[in-house]
């Protein structure tokens, strides 16, 4: 799975960013990536979303309380 140039930032650290695509096609190497650092996941070349670990979700929500709205499950939604 190729990671895509590093793109925006994640404190003073570059953050990873990598293609919708090859994000779908390789979950579970998301996760592994998501679980050391945020990844940025990009659709046509625009970010669209950051996957980051429970461990950052939770430091960050202490950070920002009345911003951050837990987490929904989500199930598969439509195509």
């Amino acid at each position: 799975m190729a990671i895509m140039a590093l793109t925006g930032r994640c404190g003073s650290r570059v953050m990873k960013s990598i293609a919708a695509r090859e994000a779908k096609n390789g979950f579970g190497h998301l996760i592994d990536m998501a679980r050391l650092e945020p990844v940025t996941v990009e659709k046509h070349g625009r970010p669209v979303v950051v996957v980051l670990s429970v461990e950052e979700f939770e430091r960050l929500k202490l950070l920002e309380p009345a911003t951050l709205s837990q987490p929904k499950r989500v199930g598969k939604g439509p195509k």
